[in-house]
């Protein structure tokens, strides 16, 4: 039982990373398809397009600072902490990374169509992407009270 318990704490400690990253990449791939289809169509502002589709690669470095923090000596005292932590933070950055994604994806075919709105459109992408980072800071947070700093 002690080793389950041990390994549960080294999950919650490598998850944010890994689910993350999971997320950012669908959220990448998401937003990029959708540039790559609307620089069929019109005749500038591919930079634009191939920048938005990268926004969701943040939550992948939010993991990353996570891990850092819950990196410590695991324990039995400590690893369901790591573990809820970890993992929670993870699918709330797998999540958040997703549905930018998404929101990144509508941005840019709205502005394919109309490119004024280019600014505007990003809105709901920055509204999910504080999210993320409420997310972040509460994993950083509450991670400075597990043992074993």
């Amino acid at each position: 039982m002690e080793t389950f318990i041990l390994t549960l704490g080294w999950i919650g400690i490598y998850a944010p990373t890994a689910i993350g990253a999971i997320g950012s990449i669908i959220g990448c791939a998401r937003a990029g398809q959708a540039a790559c289809g609307a620089m069929l169509d019109v005749e500038s502002g591919y930079g634009r397009m191939v920048g938005v589709s990268a926004l969701p690669s943040s939550q992948i470095i939010y993991g990353i600072v996570v891990m850092f923090t819950l990196n410590r000596e695991v324990t039995e005292v400590n690893s369901p902490g790591l573990f809820g932590i970890g993992l929670l933070a993870g699918l709330a950055l797998l999540f958040s990374a997703m549905y930018q994604g998404a929101c990144c994806a509508s941005a840019i075919n709205a502005s394919k169509n109309k490119p004024e709105i280019f600014g505007l459109s990003l809105a709901p992408a920055a509204i999910v992407e504080g999210f993320a980072v409420f997310a972040f800071i509460f994993a950083l947070v509450v991670a400075g009270g597990i043992p074993g700093v």
